[in-house]
């Protein structure tokens, strides 16, 4: 009987600190789980120009920006995607606040 209670003692404050473990461990994870921004360069079509989209960004507003392409301001629609076309054949980058998502598949051109 008394090592029972000296077990309950030992880890009654164990179970307790996992208990207030748990959910700051499920917070964290459903943080790291969100997903990430993403945006893609279409293949070079025969006009010189390519399509944008992208997608996992936040609805609002955007800007796209280029070292060789004039930038311009754009808005995120609600399900967080978005689709460009017909824009220069460059390298580009999406922002919103502080967070830039590069756009992969250039090729050069």
């Amino acid at each position: 009987m008394l090592n029972r209670r000296i077990r309950l003692l030992l880890l009654a404050p164990v179970m307790a600190g996992a208990f207030i473990a748990a959910p700051a461990s499920l917070a964290w994870g459903a943080a790291a789980a969100a997903p990430a921004a993403t945006c893609s360069i279409s293949g070079v079509f025969p006009n010189g120009k390519v399509h944008l989209s992208g997608g996992g960004f936040t609805p609002g507003p955007a800007f796209l920006s280029s070292p060789t392409a004039a930038g311009r301001s754009f808005t995120i629609g609600a399900d967080g995607g978005f689709q460009m076309l017909n824009v220069d054949n460059a390298q580009y980058t999406v922002s919103q606040g502080n967070e830039r998502t590069e756009c992969s598949g250039f090729k050069g051109g």
